[in-house]
């Protein structure tokens, strides 16, 4: 195993960790929630922030909007006593998700060249393809070229 792998493995096993997680944000976000879970009101938090309380509802209409920055979510979070945690939760492993980019790689070059063939007279066989298709994304996943994550 090259120390591309291997620093690549230890970065997945980090990612890995929140594989599974089932976080949701709130529907009123998690400014509003967490504040209201606390029992505070929107006056009390921006006394603790030293800002208007318009500033406040700023805040958590921007959060909703996606507008919001990791900065003032961190400000809101210690202002409300929690610590602010900020990640990218994966749909499955990142092994899998690289299979799956693989999978597609390799099929859209397989597709081509069975295209090109296929005019050509000269068609292969589906157990062939699958085969083919598994022998590239074989290679995919342990070349892992510049363009592994452009889709062609």
């Amino acid at each position: 195993m090259s120390v591309r792998q291997a620093v690549r493995e230890q970065y997945q096993a980090i990612v890995d960790t929140l594989q599974g997680s089932n976080i949701e944000t709130p529907t009123e976000g998690w400014i509003r929630t967490v504040r209201k879970a606390l029992g505070m009101s929107g006056a009390q938090l921006a006394k603790r922030l030293g800002v208007t309380r318009a500033r406040i509802a700023q805040a958590e209409k921007a959060e909703l909007d996606g507008g919001v920055t990791l900065k003032s979510m961190q400000a809101a979070a210690e202002a409300m006593g929690c610590r602010f945690v900020y990640a990218f939760v994966p749909p499955d492993t990142i092994e899998n998700v690289i299979i799956g980019q693989a999978r597609k790689k390799a099929q859209a070059i397989t597709d081509t060249a069975g295209k090109h063939m296929a005019l050509e007279g000269q068609a292969v066989s589906d157990s062939r393809t699958r085969q083919e298709v598994s022998r590239l994304m074989n290679e995919l996943i342990y070349e892992m070229p510049p363009d592994f994550w452009e889709d062609k």
